[in-house]
Formats: structure tokens, C-alpha cells, sequence
């Protein structure tokens, strides 16, 4: 069985749990905020959310659309969800998990413990597809409803009961029932495992039905070596089926963890859903595009922002279709580098499947994203700042890809501005050429004037009031050839 709750015909890919890595740029567009509301304290659910977030890139079109028709039924439904993931995360709870070890690699062992694993399973999967049998009418989406075509075609009532009556002919309480023949030397050979007679199975058989001529021994209980035999003999019964009952209880096992995987990626959403409308924030679906060159927002806001600050937060309004170039200039602390960082992460939310904090979104598939920020003084730096913006900037050049999104704040401005600005330029172009997209929030005007022609660049600009109050918006505006130095002046050393 599949479950199919995070593609449509393909399994969740958990390899980013596996080798403890970072998501590349998280800390710019501070996604880590983002995962702790996700997770809600529970570290399981934070590693899920962050392999989302690894694999997002590697979403198509048709995997968002997906998600976002489960994630509507999710958040439509909270309450139930909540009930479908505590069933499929109860066979790993520390009260419970002692039964699930397919423990041993000895045949007894092997058979033992992938029957009581099989037999604890089948219990919950009854639950759970009893559970979503009742809940079906309250889900619409493609795939909560092949989920539950999966779970009534595959676990129904003659399977279950057939399975159970197999397990429990499996404990083998009545004993084994083994043939063999007599080998060369005396030995057995052709060892073959036999389903028990139903005169076996039943005292009350046994007692009003003949049974065939037999004859029975029984060792000493000092009899260390017959003891021994027995066990051989034992084992070697227990070896022509030990192999597929391992494999059926890892096959179940297999699914429930999958199954607990991806119902909790959605019970992250639901969670920082939750968070966002406790403190106000609204949120929307965003229409998801394989035509490159969308970009348009309505009052996108910074979702990490609200959820720091724990209040709603100024959006901004932004119609950048057709202009794979955006470039912000304006005020300092006006909302550039804010507005940034809303754009990385609603590209990120958006690729999860996920909804963004906006009125509306809209915007095209990216192969990756990739931040190039200005960073503090290093005093351990054996070069330059400068030289160490050149350097990320080389090894995001040799990881993007042709599609990617990059965001720049305050880049190549540690040198004068006539070169930083070149080196920008060049630098931009040739991303250009790459198909990239770019936001740039600049401060350098030589860099933002060799773009002044260009019809295929978006200028928005951060302003000022006269007295130097901020709204923190950004309107589409060219850049201004003055700084605000003097207002800095003021602020500063005249407050």
C-alpha cells in the first residue's frame, strides 16, 4: 500500500532527515522561525517540516496543486486530522514501540516478532480505515479520497479477519506441526512446515476425533543435546517462513511510518495556520504557474516577522510579470530587506504546497533559492569583506541552476561605489542571461541607473516622510540619485 499524501504517484523523500543537514540561505529569510511555529515544541514534527522545505525545489506544478487540494481538506478539518495522525504516530509512542522491533535475526525470533509486529498493525489499520470511513464526506480532495479508495480496496473486513486468523495460527500455541523424510545417514532431510489439522486446533477435536497412528517422545529435561536438536529442528521449520513474515511486517511498518510522515507535514501547516490566525494574519492559496516570469503580490507580508513580533505587519502590493529584475532602493529601515524576506519565504511556502500570509499571490516554479546578504565584520577573516562576497558569491554561482531565484541585500557595497556597482552589474546580467530571477535591494544608484532603460526591470522604492517617518510600503518608484545621510545625521546625533 501507498499513501500518496505528498505526490500524486510517488513517495515522500525523507533523505534530508538522514545526514543532519542545513537548508542553504534558511538563516537569511530566517525560515527557522517558520519551523518552530510548524512544530509546535515537537521535534518530529520540526524534521519533517524541514525536509518539506529541502525537497520543495523539487516540486513540480502538479505536486503543489496536490498539496494544496490535501492542505484545504486539512485545515477544513482540523479536528479530524488531528485524530488520523495520533492513530499513525501511536505504534511509534515509547508506551508502544517495544512491540514494533523486528528484533533478531534468528528464525524463532525473526517469526515471533513480525507476527506480534503484524498483529499490533492490523488493530490500528483497522482503526484507522474505520476512522476514515466515517470522516470520508467531509473530503473533497484527489488525494484524501485515493488514500481512502486505498484503505477500504486493501484492508477490508474478509482481509482482516483472514490476516488475523493467519497470525494467530502463526504463534504457533499449539506447537509446530513439522514432515520430513529420512536421509542418508539417517538424517532428516526435505524439512517442509505444515499448516495445523484442525483436530490440532481444538481440544474438544481432540478428543471426539481419531487422530493417525503416532508415536511421541519425550526428553529428560537434563537432556542438553536432544534439547538442542529439537531447537535445530525447530529452527529449520521456522526458516522456510521466518523471511516473508519479516518482510510483511516491515512492509506494514514501512507504510505506517510513511503515513506518520506525511500527515504530519500537514499537521505543521495546520499548527502555524493556527498561530497566524491567533495573532490576525491572514493567509491565501497562491496560483502556482510552469510559465516563467510571474511575480504579483497583494498585501504580502513577512510571515516570520508577524510571527516574532506576534502581531500583524505592514504588506506590500507588487505586479512584477514579465520583470525578472526587481531593484529596491529607498529609506534605510524602510521595509526593503523586510519585503525581501517575504519573498523568499512565500517562494518557499508556495513549493511546500503550503498557503502564504498575502491577500493574493501568484508566481512561477523556481529551481532553487539562493540569498547573497551583506554580512557583519568577521575579525577571524583571514581576507576582506569584499573578497568574502565574492567568494559566496562563486559558490552560489557554481550550486543555481537555470531557473533559480536570488536575492541580494546590500551586495558588493563594502567596496567604493563605482566598483561595487560594476561588479553588480556584470554580475546581474549574467544571471539575466541564466534566466534567473533577481530582487536587489541596493543603496549603490550607479547600479540602479545602468538599469533606468531597461523596460524589463521593476524599480520599487522605500520612502521617507518629510519629518522621517517610515510606512514601511514600497511603491513602484524610480530610485532617488540622494541618500538620506542627513536624516541619519539627525536620528543619530541630534536625538
Amino acid at each position: 500500500m501507498k499513501t500518496f499524501l505528498m505526490h500524486p504517484d510517488q513517495d515522500f523523500d525523507l533523505s534530508f532527515l538522514t545526514g543532519n543537514r542545513q537548508i542553504p540561505f534558511a538563516r537569511d529569510i530566517e525560515l527557522g522561525v517558520l519551523l518552530e511555529a510548524a512544530a509546535a515544541g515537537d521535534k518530529y514534527l520540526h524534521e519533517i517540516m524541514s525536509a518539506a522545505c529541502a525537497g520543495a525545489w523539487n516540486n513540480d506544478v502538479k505536486t503543489i496543486r496536490y498539496r494544496q487540494g490535501i492542505l484545504k481538506d486539512c485545515l477544513a478539518n482540523t479536528a479530524t486530522m488531528r485524530q488520523f495522525y495520533a492513530i499513525a504516530i501511536e505504534p511509534f509512542s515509547r508506551e508502544r514501540s517495544w512491540s514494533f522491533s523486528l528484533y533478531g535475526r534468528d528464525a524463532s525470533a525473526m517469526v515471533g516478532s513480525s507476527v506480534m509486529t503484524l498483529q499490533s498493525c492490523l488493530e490500528i489499520l483497522r482503526r484507522l480505515r474505520d476512522t476514515c470511513f466515517r470522516n470520508r464526506s467531509q473530503f473533497t480532495s484527489r488525494g484524501f479520497l485515493q488514500f481512502f479508495d486505498t484503505l477500504a480496496r486493501d484492508l477490508d473486513d474478509a482481509y482482516l479477519s483472514a490476516a488475523a486468523a493467519d497470525l494467530m495460527n502463526l504463534s504457533f500455541n499449539s506447537g509446530l506441526l513439522l514432515s520430513a523424510q529420512i536421509g542418508e545417514g539417517g538424517k532428516g532431510a526435505g524439512t517442509m512446515l505444515r499448516k495445523p489439522q484442525p483436530r490440532d486446533l481444538s481440544w474438544i477435536r481432540q478428543i471426539l476425533t481419531p487422530g493417525a497412528e503416532s508415536y511421541t517422545l519425550q526428553l529428560h529435561p537434563r537432556d542438553e543435546a536432544g534439547a538442542q536438536a529439537f531447537t535445530e529442528l525447530k529452527e529449520r521449520g521456522l526458516r522456510l517462513i521466518s523471511d516473508a513474515l519479516y518482510r510483511s511486517a516491515e512492509h506494514v511498518l514501512n507504510f505506517l511510518k510513511a503515513l506518520r510522515a506525511e500527515l504530519a507535514f500537514y499537521i505543521g501547516c495546520i499548527n502555524l495556520h493556527e498561530r497566524l490566525v491567533q495573532i490576525g494574519e491572514t493567509t491565501c492559496f497562491p496560483e502556482v504557474t510552469e510559465a516563467p516570469g510571474h511575480f504579483s503580490c497583494r498585501n504580502l507580508r513577512d510571515t516570520c516577522l508577524a510571527l516574532t513580533m506576534n502581531q500583524k505587519v505592514v504588506g506590500n502590493d507588487v505586479d512584477a510579470n514579465g520583470k525578472p529584475l526587481v531593484i529596491i532602493t529607498g529609506a534605510n529601515r524602510g521595509g526593503k530587506s523586510t519585503f525581501l524576506r517575504s519573498v523568499g519565504l512565500a517562494q518557499f511556502m508556495m513549493q511546500c504546497g503550503m498557503f502564504v500570509t498575502a491577500d493574493a499571490f501568484a508566481g512561477s516554479v523556481h529551481t532553487g533559492l539562493f540569498t547573497h546578504y551583506k554580512r557583519e565584520e568577521d575579525r577571524s577573516m583571514r581576507s576582506g569583506k569584499f573578497d568574502d562576497e565574492l567568494v559566496r558569491m562563486s559558490t552560489i554561482a557554481d550550486r543555481m541552476r537555470r531557473g533559480a531565484l536570488v536575492l541580494f541585500n546590500e551586495s558588493f557595497a563594502a567596496t567604493h561605489e563605482r566598483e561595487g556597482s560594476e561588479i553588480a552589474r556584470q554580475i546581474v546580467t549574467a544571471l539575466r542571461e541564466s534566466d534567473v530571477t533577481i530582487f536587489y535591494v541596493s543603496h549603490m544608484y550607479e547600479f540602479a541607473r545602468s538599469f533606468l532603460d531597461d523596460k524589463n526591470v521593476l524599480f520599487l522604492r522605500a520612502d521617507r516622510d518629510d519629518d522621517g517617518g517610515r510606512s514601511f510600503r514600497l511603491r513602484e518608484a524610480k530610485p532617488l540619485s540622494q541618500s538620506f545621510g542627513a536624516d541619519l545625521y539627525h536620528r543619530i546625533f541630534l536625538a
